[in-house]
């Protein structure tokens, strides 16, 4: 087995200066990249630079050449639970905070933990980590992107309940793209190097399909570009006028999941604050609105909170007014709404408001985006 010595000498020049944990987040378009073995790579790396680097949680899923590259380095046992009847092992967190190493390896960003352990997802463990001053190394494929949960959807027509928020790249030092072209790809999945022998077959039939993997190629490459150009500007945008988005959502679960979405995404790019505001009217007070809309509600501002977000619920039937004073306090810059209909615009804004919303915030410079 050969490890290349110059293997992360970027993170590892920023290991030497750091004071506080480091991000390092390997990015990938599907399962069978190579992703946890260029992390393991790293690993061997690192220890012959004599980092302090444990294994907290890495997933082989049985893979040869990944399991060989595990073995004799450091790890830190994981921690057996039972769920239903059946032991689960799940990243012992309090022993990496014992431990404190100088880095983890942290596999499967997305997973999300055991009913009962401290965090309910494995990105918050991670920001825990990096918060008690130990820098991780991770990885996560494109499609659990939660701004980009519904364009997946649509690509690989599978619903992804795994995601993790699109603002924790903002955390991240370096985001790396492990990158394979698709007959590359598929040629591993023919040869067993990414599923067992019979689930090939099943996988190039769905997942795996050449078109759904160029898009999802597609989509891991503009991510990333996006993140470099992101860094690179960050001086520019530092000495213009903080941008800080509004997104106005309903108590329609599909909108106003779009809307938080979009605007987060608007918000990342931007390196920018965000707020969403509910108003709510006498029609949707809680003992006149249904439990699925109030559980969806519910939802919405529990997804709004985890991407980021301040949220905002606020009780009045001057739903106009309400979003004009939210734009005045909080010095909103971008105000996101849904794709306008007749229906939605009658109910939410009523007879003229519409154009008193549009009128005020012409005269005050912000910008509306109206998001399909």
């Amino acid at each position: 087995m050969t490890i290349n010595p110059t293997t992360g000498t970027h993170f590892l020049d920023l290991l030497q200066q750091a004071k506080r944990g480091r991000l390092k987040i390997y990015l990938g378009m599907s399962a069978g990249v190579g992703k946890t073995y260029r992390m393991l790579q790293e690993a061997h790396s690192l220890l012959q630079h004599h980092i302090d680097v444990q294994l907290a949680y890495i997933e082989t899923h049985g893979r040869a050449e990944t399991v060989a590259l595990s073995r004799d380095l450091p790890t830190i046992p994981r921690k057996k639970s039972f769920h239903k009847g059946k032991e689960l092992e799940e990243l012992d967190l309090q022993a990496v905070l014992i431990r404190h190493p100088e880095v983890v390896l942290v596999d499967e960003l997305a997973h999300h933990n055991i009913p009962g352990s401290k965090n309910e997802k494995r990105w918050q463990d991670v920001v825990d980590i990096l918060n008690a001053g130990i820098s991780v190394i991770t990885a996560v494929n494109i499609q659990h992107l939660e701004g980009l949960n519904a364009l997946m959807q649509q690509i690989t027509g599978i619903s992804i309940s795994e995601t993790i928020p699109d603002q924790l790249f903002k955390l991240a030092d370096e985001v790396v793209n492990i990158d394979l072209s698709v007959d590359e790809l598929i040629d591993r999945l023919k040869a067993g190097k990414i599923y067992h022998p019979d689930k090939i077959n099943q996988a190039l039939q769905h997942f795996f399909k050449k078109e759904t993997i160029i898009q999802l190629r597609e989509q891991a490459l503009s991510t990333v570009a996006s993140y470099l150009d992101q860094k690179i500007s960050d001086n520019k945008l530092s000495n213009l006028k903080q941008e800080h988005f509004l997104a106005c959502i309903s108590s329609n679960e599909k909108t106003a999941q779009m809307i938080i979405r979009k605007t987060s995404r608007l918000a990342s790019y931007y390196r920018s604050t965000w707020t969403v505001v509910y108003v709510q009217t006498e029609s949707e007070q809680g003992d006149k609105i249904r439990l699925d809309k109030q559980r969806h509600l519910i939802n919405n501002f529990k997804l709004a909170t985890e991407l980021g977000a301040e949220v905002m619920k606020i009780k009045s039937n001057d739903v106009a007014s309400t979003i004009l004073k939210v734009v005045n306090d909080k010095k909103i810059t971008t105000l996101c709404i849904g794709q306008p209909h007749l229906h939605w615009l009658k109910v939410l804004f009523g007879n003229q408001l519409l154009n008193k919303l549009l009128k005020n915030i012409a005269k005050r410079s912000i910008d509306l985006v109206i998001l399909s």
